[in-house]
């Protein structure tokens, strides 16, 4: 996680031409399916980690939550969430995923967005994670779905006319490091099966609530021709669990 890519200019720039950065949660493929998962934010102190341009944090606070802590490495990002998405109840802090650190029963909910695949041990943040929620508290996160990250080049295979024949799935029970290539950089990510994820959480102690494999929206499908291959394989995995 403390590897930074998105203070990278290019790489930064690249980030901010994608349809999730310019529109914000309407824009993200699996919002339509995310927002059904989240819990009733009224009066709840939340941590967003991982939170980006802040689009999470700006949608907790609109509806109803009393304080936000959003987290993020990126210096880039911060700057541009502040732009944005700077509302009265929001703190924004600069840190790496590990080095968080907070009283027990802190928050009511925690949220993270397609960021815990770039941590190595999911053990530990969800440890901690548990720790800082209070009793009754919600966890709520997406990452890569581990089809999608098990092979590790993260792209279609093609035949000899350019066209998109399957998707790889390699090493599938071979958890740990990942190079691969995300905006033109190469970036490190971390596969992880999906029974390890769903352990990892029971072990902890928490209450699995909902597992969902998104699929894109049908506006999405029809103003974006392209994202019908996204039905040929899941990308993501949400997964909401409750202290």
């Amino acid at each position: 996680m403390k590897e930074n890519k998105y203070d990278n200019p290019s790489f930064f720039d690249q980030y901010e031409k994608m349809l999730r950065s310019q529109l914000g949660l309407e824009g993200a493929g699996e919002w339509h399916t995310l927002k059904k998962m989240l819990p009733d934010f009224n009066g709840k102190n939340i941590l967003d980690l991982g939170c980006g341009f802040g689009w999470h944090c700006r949608y907790a606070i609109e509806n109803g939550a009393k304080s936000v802590i959003g987290i993020d490495l990126s210096e880039k990002m911060l700057a541009k969430a502040k732009e944005i998405n700077d509302l009265e109840s929001i703190r924004y802090e600069r840190k790496a995923l590990e080095d968080v650190d907070y009283p027990a029963e802190t928050f009511d909910i925690v949220l993270s967005s397609l960021t815990l695949h770039y941590v190595e041990s999911f053990e530990s943040i969800a440890q901690n994670i548990f720790q800082w929620l209070t009793s009754g508290g919600h966890f709520i996160f997406s990452v890569e779905h581990p089809v999608f990250t098990a092979e590790g080049g993260q792209d279609w295979a093609y035949d000899k006319d350019g066209n998109k024949t399957s998707w790889p799935v390699d090493r599938y029970f071979i958890e740990g490091k990942r190079n691969t290539t995300f905006l033109g950089e190469n970036v490190i990510k971390y596969h992880r099966t999906l029974t390890s994820y769903i352990n990892t959480l029971l072990k902890i102690g928490f209450k699995i609530k909902e597992i969902t494999e998104p699929e894109p929206g049908q506006e999405m499908l029809k103003e974006i021709p392209e994202m019908k291959d996204e039905l040929r394989r899941p990308m993501m995995l949400l997964i909401s669990v409750e202290k």
